[in-house]
């Protein structure tokens, strides 16, 4: 009896089906190879100018190993650009998340023109940090701001010249920066209120809690991630804070406001001290590393688990 042999059909390829999985790819190819170039490429390059003695220009040809950064740190306007991250971080992320946070409850409220006033508190994001230097320049320099407008009103012994003094200048930086990203912060407390689970403050009502130990007991604990990202991208901000500083003191009076960002560009091109420059500049990648990273094992991580 003969055997009856069977063949497996031959799988079919749709052309167009194929040409549907390659077309995302293909579209998104350019971006991703400017991406490789224009970013982890230029990262690539300033960590080997970093390595190098150039000056004015990329020189590669001279390796002085770690000797930027020896320099770097033992350099004085380099320390004090490190105090000044170092003050103007901490007020900049705890103010905007004290006002964000207070906004958001505010507006948590249901309260009426909630779509007028979002949109106030918004503006500010908006603007660019070189208007915002430049407005907030005007407003508190003394022969024209505040203090000149307070003294024309008969209040003659008003003073106000924090932007001229060399230790209250950086200050000056901070009420800006709070004022151009408190709204930000606002808006992402608001949607994290909004995201809690109601039923959970119901049963808290049922039983007797007050707003306010509502507030503090179960919804602002249950707003960690919300607290988390704001202070993942205000610290993202303060780190490479640089427009706003040029736009309002350009790092005076003397050095009083320097920041890593301002002296990485003023010894890369004021001094031509490109090695140093490229130096500082990898610094303030792992500074942001040190806190993205992370931020992202913390989410992804916690979300596997």
């Amino acid at each position: 009896m003969a055997e009856l042999t069977t063949t497996a059909p031959r799988a079919v390829t749709n052309p167009r089906a194929t040409l549907q999985d390659l077309l995302p790819k293909i579209v998104l190819a350019p971006s991703f190879a400017l991406i490789l170039i224009f970013v982890y490429g230029f990262i690539v390059f300033t960590a080997f100018l970093s390595f190098s003695g150039s000056k004015l220009l990329p020189d590669f040809s001279t390796w002085v190993g770690l000797n930027n950064y020896v320099r770097l740190f033992n350099h004085p306007n380099w320390i004090t650009a490190l105090k000044n991250l170092a003050i103007f971080s901490v007020l900049y992320i705890v103010i905007c998340s004290f006002i964000g946070l207070a906004l958001a409850i505010f507006l948590d409220q249901k309260i009426r023109g909630e779509g007028v006033l979002r949109p106030i508190y918004l503006y500010p994001m908006a603007l660019s940090f070189i208007v915002t230097g430049v407005a907030w320049k005007w407003f508190l320099d003394p022969g024209i701001g505040l203090e000149h407008v307070m003294q024309s009103w008969g209040w003659e012994s008003f003073s106000f010249r924090w932007i001229k003094e060399g230790q209250m200048a950086i200050y000056t930086i901070v009420i800006a920066a709070v004022w151009q990203s408190s709204g930000f912060v606002m808006a992402m407390f608001l949607a994290g209120l909004r995201g809690v689970d109601n039923e959970i403050i119901k049963a808290a009502q049922i039983d007797g809690a007050s707003t306010l130990t509502i507030y503090r007991r179960i919804i602002i604990p249950l707003m960690r991630p919300v607290f988390l990202s704001a202070f993942v991208v205000l610290a993202h901000l303060a780190i490479k804070s640089y427009d706003l500083v040029v736009a309002m003191t350009d790092g005076g009076p003397g050095t009083a406001t320097w920041t890593p960002a301002l002296f990485m560009q003023k010894f890369t091109f004021g001094r031509n001290e490109m090695g140093m420059g490229a130096a500082s500049a990898i610094i303030m990648m792992m500074m942001i590393f040190a806190i993205i990273v992370p931020y992202l094992y913390s989410e992804l991580g916690g979300k596997k688990k």
